[in-house]
């Protein structure tokens, strides 16, 4: 399997933590799909969950060269677990677009977390 692209990105935990109280639900869903929040709220340890999700699609972003400009929602990547648990990566709209005409199928992401911080892995093949 050749690789292609690849990002990683860090969060800090409080630091997200602090952005959730200061703009709740407005940032909440302008960040995260649905899938995402039903998966993270509520869950012990919920903001490592949160910044683990948020570094995941700070990955994809740097994978796909573009950064969070040009038309991209950070609902365009959802990151969803399969049966065992595992977090896969999800593309709609702009972001999709762009992978496909990049020539990339397929993006496996690796999301780690303590309590003071999130880090994400993502790597593109074709």
């Amino acid at each position: 399997m050749p690789v292609h692209a690849h990002g990683i990105d860090i969060v800090d935990c409080d630091r997200l933590a602090e952005i959730v109280a200061r703009h709740g639900q407005r940032f909440l869903q302008r960040v995260f799909t649905p899938l995402e929040l039903q998966y993270c709220m509520g869950r012990k340890r919920e903001t490592e969950h949160l910044a683990g999700r948020f570094a995941a699609k700070e990955a994809v972003l740097k994978l796909l060269g573009t950064g969070w400009r040009g038309g991209i929602r950070l609902t365009d990547i959802e990151v969803r677990n399969d049966p065992a648990g595992r977090p896969m990566v999800r593309l709609t709209g702009k972001c999709r677009e762009i992978a496909d005409s990049m020539g990339l199928a397929n993006i496996f992401v690796s999301i780690s977390h303590v309590r003071t911080h999130a880090v994400a892995s993502a790597i593109a093949s074709d």
